[in-house]
C-alpha cells in the first residue's frame, strides 16, 4: 500500500511535470512552474494528456481483448477523470480544462462506452450516481485520496449494476454508461520516472521509460508483460512464497510467456514482444542481467519466440487464441 499511495502521489504530482520544461528537469522546476505562463501551461498539460490518450488507449485493448480469458472480468467504461484539487495551481488547471470545478474528463479511450456515450476530454464533471463530487473533503495531506475515492465509487457501480451514471455540467440530465468486461488492470503515468512496473493491480509507466519512444505495437509489448503479472497473480504469489532472486525470474519467465499471447488477442503482431526485446536488450538489461532476477535480454527474446507457433496453433475463427 505504501508503494501504491507513493506512486499515485507522483502521478497527481503530475501537475509539477505537466508544465516543467523537460522530462529530466528536477522536483524544484514544479515550484517554479507556477509562474509559467498561460499558454507554455496549456502546451504542457496538452502533452500530458496525449501520453495518458497513448497508455490508456494500449491499456484498453489488451485488457479488453483478452476478457474472454480472464476470470471474472470487471466491467470498465474507458474513463480517465482528475481532480484539479490535487494539482499545485488549482486554476491554472481549471482555466486549460475551461472547468469551474474541480472534476473533468482527463482521457476517454476511442471507442469505448464512455466516448459512445459522449464524454470528452476536459467535461466538467459535477456528480457519480447519487453523488455531488463537490461534496467530498479534499486531505490536505493526500490530496490524490479523493480521486480515487471517486475511481472506486466508479468501480462499485459498475460491480454492481454494469452502468453508471456520470452527470457533467453543461448536460441537464445524467449520461449512463454501460460497462463492458475487461481485464482487471489500470494504467497509469508515473511523472520523472524512467521505468515500468506492476502490483496487484496497476501498471506504473515512467515518463522518461524509453519505450514510449518505440513503435506501438512494442511499447504494447511491455504494457503486456506488466499487465501479466497481474493476470497470474504473480505480487501475491511472491508475498506467499518469499521474493528470492529465483522466484522473481521465474515469475518474469511466465510474464514474458504471456505478453505475446496478450499482444495477440488485442490485435498486436505477437512477435512485436520479440522486436522489443531486441531493440531494448543490448542497450537497457544490462543492469537486470547482471542481478539475474531476469534472464539476459537474447535469452528473454528466445522464451517469447517459442510462444508464437503456439499462439498461431491455438488462434480460432474469431483471432483469439486462449491462454489458459
Amino acid at each position: 500500500m505504501k508503494m501504491r499511495r507513493l506512486a499515485m502521489a507522483l502521478l497527481l504530482a503530475v501537475s509539477g511535470v505537466a508544465w516543467v520544461p523537460s522530462a529530466s528537469a528536477s522536483d524544484n522546476n514544479a515550484t517554479k512552474a507556477a509562474d509559467a505562463p498561460a499558454d507554455e501551461f496549456a502546451v504542457q498539460f496538452g502533452k500530458l494528456r496525449a501520453q495518458d490518450d497513448y497508455l490508456q488507449k494500449i491499456g484498453w485493448r489488451l485488457r479488453t481483448g483478452n476478457a474472454a480469458f480472464c476470470s471474472r472480468p470487471p466491467a470498465d467504461i474507458g474513463l480517465m477523470l482528475q481532480d484539479a484539487a490535487a494539482y499545485p495551481d488549482i486554476s491554472a488547471v481549471r482555466r486549460v480544462n475551461a472547468v469551474n470545478g474541480d472534476f473533468f474528463v482527463h482521457s476517454v479511450v476511442p471507442g469505448s462506452p464512455a466516448e459512445l456515450a459522449g464524454l470528452k476530454p476536459a467535461m466538467e464533471v459535477v456528480s457519480v450516481g447519487s453523488t455531488e463530487l463537490a461534496s467530498l473533503d479534499v486531505d490536505a495531506k493526500e490530496k490524490w485520496r479523493r480521486l480515487e475515492t471517486v475511481n472506486a465509487m466508479i468501480r462499485s457501480e459498475l460491480a454492481e449494476t454494469g452502468t453508471v451514471y456520470v452527470t457533467v455540467s453543461h448536460l441537464q440530465k445524467p449520461v449512463e454508461i454501460r460497462g463492458i468486461a475487461a481485464c482487471p488492470g489500470r494504467f497509469e503515468l508515473i511523472t520523472g520516472l524512467g521505468t515500468a512496473s506492476a502490483n496487484r493491480e496497476r501498471v506504473a509507466i515512467g515518463s522518461d521509460f524509453v519505450g514510449l519512444s518505440y513503435p506501438e505495437e512494442e511499447f504494447a509489448a511491455v504494457l503486456a508483460h506488466e499487465l501479466a503479472h497481474i493476470l497470474l497473480q504473480h505480487p501475491d504469489w511472491l508475498d506467499a512464497n518469499g521474493r528470492g532472486r529465483q522466484n522473481v525470474r521465474n515469475t518474469e519467465r511466465e510474464a514474458d510467456q504471456l505478453m505475446p499471447w496478450l499482444l495477440a488477442n488485442a490485435g498486436y503482431d505477437p512477435a512485436a514482444a520479440v522486436r522489443f526485446m531486441k531493440r531494448w536488450g543490448p542497450k537497457h538489461s544490462g543492469g537486470l542481467f547482471r542481478k539475474r532476477t531476469h534472464d539476459g535480454w537474447d535469452e528473454r527474446a528466445e522464451t517469447i519466440e517459442q510462444q508464437l507457433p503456439l499462439i498461431k496453433a491455438a488462434t480460432n475463427d474469431q483471432g483469439q487464441a486462449d491462454w489458459r
